[in-house]
């Protein structure tokens, strides 16, 4: 039997499509997020993570505030970064914010710290991507020291030194829930354990099955820097309908206008169909009818022994109403039929 699982949903803030087809504005896909986690919350699902970009494609560069939005007009959802991209941020700002987010949502709030795998915000905030490696490591170390909420003196190459510096506001909990997401960096697993940060794996690609080595080191890591044990999560992106087939129809054009956009960035080729399917039957996408999706989560979670699974929905051009359905079933049919599989 499998611990207690938390679910949850995960949104860059794709920029979904009217009933004609058109494209919402930028700002409409905000207030869609913020609907669509409203719904989520009275559904009971357990948290909901925005991730942060600075492209047109997305349209949530400051998932704290979106999230703060959230806070006012929710009561349980737990409100989480997916991720913050803390090597082009100050981790004494990324702290105040989430905490000022604590506050307003009664200690709910927590921040998943990450590389990124986008690097557009490194030259939009003057970081040079050469120093990639050490922007993060000196700064994931800076957060850690402010999550003691003491004063903090700490001296580094890649921001101002600090002395005794004091930091406010104040969690009410007196630490501020942190995470960090990792996309299939040993090295990122280990420094990971190495400050005592729960796990969170993006696995977008391929079977579930093949990040367990990863989760075996995270574990041993934990154990060699005497540290206690820690909860692993993951986050695969997929989509659900009433159907397989429809599930299929909506999300295949959606799902290869995001890759295709993205490709070609990156020097990959068109998606085709046969991959779709692939990825669908034996990689991570999570797309189907109720059953299905449910059948692939449990597998995945018995695999690996998350305790925490988080879907990415609405990726690419995709339906707004389509959405809402989505998490609906979700909420409703899927994680139900989920805790069934995982308790027999």
């Amino acid at each position: 039997m499998v611990k207690h699982v938390e679910f949850g949903l995960d949104s860059f803030g794709d920029i979904p499509v009217d009933e004609k087809g058109e494209l919402f504005s930028h700002a409409e896909a905000i207030r869609q997020v913020v609907k669509e986690a409203v719904l989520a919350d009275k559904l009971g699902i357990d948290a909901i993570s925005l991730g942060e970009h600075h492209r047109p494609d997305f349209s949530i560069s400051s998932p704290e505030t979106v999230l703060a939005g959230i806070a006012t007009k929710t009561k349980k959802i737990k409100l989480a970064s997916g991720v913050t991209v803390l090597s082009s941020d100050d981790p004494v700002r990324v702290f105040q914010r989430f905490a000022t987010l604590d506050a307003l949502s009664n200690g709910r709030a927590q921040v998943i710290l990450g590389r990124g795998s986008f690097t557009e915000s490194f030259p939009l905030f003057g970081y040079d991507l050469t120093d990639y490696e050490l922007l993060f490591e000196e700064k994931i170390d800076l957060f850690s020291k402010l999550l003691d909420e003491k004063p903090v003196s700490w001296s580094g190459t890649t921001r101002a030194s600090l002395e005794e510096a004091d930091v406010y506001p104040k969690t009410e909990s007196g630490r501020l829930q942190t995470l960090v997401g990792v996309g299939g960096s040993p090295k990122s697993v280990i420094r990971a354990a190495h400050y005592g940060f729960p796990l969170m794996l993006a696995i977008i690609g391929g079977s579930a099955e093949r990040f367990v080595p990863y989760v075996e080191l995270y574990h041993k890591a934990l154990k060699e820097y005497g540290k206690d044990p820690l909860p692993v999560g993951m986050h695969s992106p997929g989509f659900i309908a009433d159907t397989d087939e429809e599930a299929m129809e909506i999300a295949w054009p959606a799902h290869k206008a995001n890759f295709d956009r993205i490709g070609k960035s990156r020097g990959w080729k068109p998606m085709r169909y046969d991959h779709f399917k692939g990825e669908v039957a034996y990689g991570s996408l999570y797309i189907g009818s109720p059953e299905t999706v449910a059948q692939k989560i449990a597998k995945s979670i018995k695999a690996l022994g998350v305790e925490r699974f988080d879907l990415v929905y609405g990726g690419g051009p995709m339906p707004a109403s389509a959405r809402l359905r989505m998490i609906e079933l979700y909420g409703t049919k899927v994680i139900p039929r989920v805790r069934e599989l995982l308790s027999e």
